[in-house]
């Protein structure tokens, strides 16, 4: 998958600030769908799986460096 390379060719610190975007742009597509303002609901999934692949990598991450 392209999306999950590009992702995992980020920096600890470019990808917390990825997963923060995410965060706060899932924030902001939930309260665009509960007022009637979102037109494509399938975003909300788009950016759920953003942020689960971008946990995955920086929990491998965290288990690489746990068997080093």
């Amino acid at each position: 998958n392209m999306e999950i390379d590009d992702l995992r060719s980020l920096v600890e610190e470019d990808l917390e600030e990825e997963l923060s975007n995410c965060m706060s742009e899932l924030m902001n597509l939930r309260f665009r769908a509960s007022t009637m303002q979102l037109t494509n609901v399938r975003e909300i999934g788009n950016v759920r799986r953003r942020i689960a692949r971008i946990k995955t990598i920086v929990k491998e991450r965290e288990l690489a460096e746990a068997l080093r």
